[in-house]
């Protein structure tokens, strides 16, 4: 299997080197550079490695997660904990923040379903950001205080 990732490797290497030295020169204008075969060609190559990495990924974790019962559990705490905290900010978020007219006259329509998903990510953001702190800050005053 080892031998087989080599050679997929080495081949892909090997047509990415070649359609890097057929990418358009600096004197193509950019509309047409970014048309043209050899960055869609990267393109693919680029999302097949990505597919490639996200599936494998995924897979060694599940594998993992299903050979330790205690880790699975673990994980699956920290995932309820974190839909816990994704809902207090769904929550917390009005979607009535800003002018809707406004934004709409400035030629960005927007509804207020849009603003509340804004306004959810931002909540979120900051409350992960409290919980890092927090957690940082609980940690080294336990270290500090054993020793």
């Amino acid at each position: 299997m080892n031998k087989i990732v080599k050679i997929v490797l080495a081949v892909l290497g090997l047509i990415s080197a070649i359609l890097w030295y057929q990418l358009p020169g600096q004197e193509v204008p950019p509309g047409e550079a970014a048309q043209s075969a050899a960055i869609n060609g990267m393109f693919i190559i680029t999302f097949i490695l990505l597919a490639v990495a996200v599936v494998s990924s995924l897979l060694f974790t599940l594998v993992n997660l299903i050979a330790h019962p205690e880790k699975l559990k673990k994980s699956l705490t920290v995932i309820v904990a974190f839909l816990v905290v994704l809902a207090a900010a769904y929550f917390a978020a009005t979607g009535t923040d800003i002018d809707l007219n406004e934004m709409a006259n400035r030629g960005i329509p927007t509804t207020e379903s849009t603003v509340k998903n804004i306004g959810t990510g931002l909540n979120l953001f900051f409350l992960l950001v409290i919980i890092a702190i927090v957690s940082m800050l609980y940690g080294g005053i336990k270290k500090m205080s054993n020793k």
